[in-house]
């Protein structure tokens, strides 16, 4: 716990700390030439590592604060609410958006899909936000797993896809701004995580964290593990275990 610091503020910190390693990302993925392969074995680790969060941090955690029903309920329509956004947003020039390679469409090419990619990464960092702000629910101080857990998994998201971007030609700018106001959003996703949902009884706060689960879950499957297979291949499980190996070591270290 940050001495001093209302909660409501270290909601709003630590999410703008986790969205940060957004840019981060993005930072290298632009300027540096970083190999596909690489990015993706990064994107199999980061994916294991939320693997591991939202099944021994979240779901557990929303499990024993409202019961199997909030959890459940919030877990399936988290995936819904994703799967149907990301449809849409897939017909409309999204769908590759975490994809390293030429898979990004040209503004020329798919008109509109500029902001739909926004929109897209957007959808993707906002769960993952919320779940930080209501992790500080109950005064027993940020999750650091977390934390930990979305920092890692956002620096090869932001990597890969601003390589991606660069590559189908679009601007410096764009490719930048993009991800700097994700991240600035990201904390304000926290922040309101905790703000809004502090008065609210236990099963809604059970059913939102599984909601976050659900949508982060859909989102690793549908966008995360399509680039880390694509380059890793047979590498692509061992590393996937190791990132889920070590959010699951920092679960229990902070328990």
């Amino acid at each position: 716990m940050l001495l001093g610091m209302p909660q409501w503020a270290q909601a709003g910190l630590w999410g703008l700390v986790s969205g940060s390693a957004l840019l981060m990302g993005a930072l290298m993925g632009y300027f540096l030439s970083v190999p596909q392969r690489l990015i993706a074995g990064v994107m199999a680790f980061g994916s294991g590592v939320l693997f591991s969060a939202l099944s021994f941090e979240l779901m557990d955690e929303a499990y024993h604060t409202g019961g199997f029903v909030a959890t459940g309920g919030g877990f399936l329509g988290g995936a819904l609410l994703y799967s149907g956004a990301n449809y849409v947003l897939s017909h409309r020039g999204a769908k590759h958006r975490k994809r390293s390679g030429e898979e990004h469409p040209k503004e020329s090419d798919q008109p509109g899909s500029g902001l739909a990619i926004a929109v897209g990464a957007l959808l993707d960092g906002i769960p993952e936000s919320i779940v930080i702000g209501l992790s500080l629910l109950g005064g027993k101080g940020v999750s650091m797993v977390a934390v930990i857990a979305v920092f890692l998994s956002n620096i090869p998201e932001g990597l890969s896809s601003a390589a991606g971007m660069k590559k189908a030609g679009r601007s410096m700018g764009y490719v930048l701004g993009v991800w700097l106001g994700i991240a600035l959003i990201s904390g304000l996703a926290a922040l309101l995580g905790y703000s809004v949902f502090q008065d609210y009884p236990n099963a809604v706060i059970a059913a939102t964290t599984a909601l976050a689960a659900g949508a982060i879950l859909a989102m690793l499957v549908d966008t995360m593990i399509p680039e880390a297979f694509s380059e890793t291949r047979e590498f692509a499980g061992l590393l996937t275990v190791l990132g889920f190996l070590v959010a699951f070591v920092l679960s229990k270290w902070e328990g």
